[in-house]
């Protein structure tokens, strides 16, 4: 599948006004904090969620409104404030393959820009003049850091119910997805029946997106990735696929004293050091056990479970658009639900 998708051609100029109006957040910016922002723009990303944003809107208006501008670039500037402190969080030196703002500052020069950047984001939704965009952006970060919070206090727990997983990837991705769509279509003026579909579509979507991506964790390629394969285990981070692997193991608890021993060993009790455990060799010559298990759930049939939750989810937020007028907007979306599922290919 093409990675030039509608969504993105549909919304190429108004989308080019949002990376405009963030770029804009440098000239006000203490220098060093400009220059991270700068970079932290340029690092990659396809702007997914404020294109969303923009093709919400666009079902009920053409043309792209400021209070609209504004709003997608609140919801990128939310992404990227949230990647600040994941990586942080994970102690990552490389996202996309390049340097992270974590492996150039310190902490706490980290924490301070991630803090910065959620500020202005809600400057932007503040934009809006709309209260109720306004408030669902406030519940959202909530929602996000609660996600945060579950994903840091269940790292090495091995046999965390999958129930944990799905709150935790709602609560982590789709909440954002969700919040970009309802945002605008709040925006818009749409009728509650639409602004409600839009809202399932996203959160549909994100989940399959969040579901992808955990797959490609242990399937992608590291160049691609920008990090070693199967770093959220190596961080004790349980996600679908190894839960689908695990289930399936004729000796589980063999497996997850492996996984024990793997995490005494290289104290992993918080999610610190993962970016650098990509070897399959430890630096006193032993073999990495974790290399094995990561080879193992790559080949099992877990990944194909994974991957046909992904696609119900992509087909049910497909299914959510069936409210909304045919035409390019719509087709556009669906056209991206099927991209995002596509990924593990």
């Amino acid at each position: 599948m093409s990675e030039q998708l509608a969504i993105l051609d549909l919304v190429y100029d108004d989308l080019k006004r949002v990376e405009q109006k963030m770029r804009a957040m440098g000239g006000e910016a203490y220098g060093p904090l400009a220059e991270a922002f700068l970079h932290l723009l340029g690092s990659g990303g396809k702007r997914l969620r404020p294109a969303l944003a923009l093709v919400a809107y666009r079902f009920f208006y053409e043309s792209a409104s400021e209070k609209t501008i504004a709003l997608a670039a609140a919801v990128e500037t939310l992404h990227n404030a949230t990647l600040v402190h994941d990586d942080l969080i994970d102690g990552a030196l490389l996202r996309r393959g390049g340097t992270t703002l974590n492996a150039i500052w310190g902490r706490g020069a980290t924490v301070l820009a991630g803090d910065y950047l959620f500020a202005r984001s809600a400057g932007f939704a503040a934009e809006s003049e709309n209260v109720r965009v306004v408030q669902l952006f406030a519940e959202t970060l909530r929602i996000i850091c609660d996600g945060e919070l579950r994903q840091l206090f269940s790292t090495g727990q091995w046999r965390q119910p999958v129930e944990t997983y799905y709150k935790r990837i709602s609560a982590k991705t789709a909440s954002l997805f969700a919040a970009a769509t309802r945002s605008a279509a709040i925006l818009a003026d749409a009728p509650a029946d639409m602004e409600q579909a839009l809202y399932d579509y996203g959160y549909h979507l994100g989940m399959a997106f969040q579901i992808v991506d955990d797959i490609l964790d242990f399937t992608g390629d590291e160049v691609v990735l920008g990090k070693p394969v199967g770093s959220d285990l190596r961080q004790g981070i349980i996600t679908l696929p190894f839960f689908y692997y695990l289930q399936a193991h004729p000796s589980p608890d063999a497996l997850l004293a492996t996984l024990e021993d793997y995490k005494q060993n290289n104290n992993h009790g918080n999610a610190g050091g993962a970016q650098n455990a990509g070897s399959a060799s430890r630096p006193n010559g032993r073999q990495d056990p974790m290399a094995g298990v990561i080879a193992s759930v790559r080949a099992s049939e877990a990944i194909q479970h994974a991957a046909a939750e992904a696609r119900d989810f992509a087909a049910q937020a497909k299914a959510d658009l069936l409210i909304l007028p045919d035409g390019e907007c719509r087709q556009a979306m669906e056209e991206l639900a099927d991209f995002v599922v596509a990924r593990q290919i």
